[in-house]
């Protein structure tokens, strides 16, 4: 298996007919606390930036995958955010449509991004933003292996009220060995 293939998804560029699945995605307001998204986005805009996921990472400083079932049916979309190759970091970002939770899509996809993040793209570390209401994200990073290291208060403003945020980070696991924690 290759870094960014697993035993039921890959991870794959962003296509043109991905064009209708990030439509309804990106313009689902049910996402847009953990997008950040404030106002609904055009198939226009939405095509203009399919057009431009070309781009390298070390330029766009981001790097999206479409997460795709061996039946090649898009489930979700995992991101590289915030990239720095100055700091070898990069954020995590996930989202699985709905219709396709609680299938292990989300646990394989980020594995396989940890892979491919430390030993494609040399990080030293990944970190992920997660509400403190969001119990199943934050199930999920912490089983692999994903460390709590703070919280922000009242970091995100949604549905008339504050919201906490809990900032997990995964180092290196040969940073790890390095300082012998492992």
């Amino acid at each position: 298996m290759g870094k960014l293939t697993g035993k039921n998804i890959r991870l794959r560029a962003l296509e043109p007919t991905d064009l209708e699945f990030l439509y309804n995605i990106e313009n689902n307001e049910a996402y847009w606390e953990v997008s950040n998204t404030q106002t609904p986005y055009s198939r226009y805009i939405l095509k203009q930036y399919l057009e431009n996921a070309h781009l390298d990472i070390y330029e766009a400083k981001q790097l999206r995958f479409a997460i795709e079932t061996k039946k090649h049916e898009i489930v979700g979309m995992i991101d590289l955010f915030d990239f720095s190759p100055q700091h070898l970091r990069a954020g995590v970002g996930i989202l699985i449509d709905q219709n396709h939770q609680q299938k292990g899509y989300a646990t394989e996809a980020i594995k396989l991004l940890n892979k491919y993040a430390f030993s494609f793209l040399n990080l030293r570390q990944l970190y992920a933003n997660i509400t403190t209401d969001n119990k199943k994200s934050i199930q999920l990073f912490e089983k692999l292996g994903y460390q709590l290291v703070g919280i922000r208060k009242d970091w995100i403003f949604s549905n008339g009220k504050f919201k906490d945020v809990a900032f997990y980070q995964l180092i290196h696991p040969s940073i790890l060995h390095e300082k012998n924690i492992l």
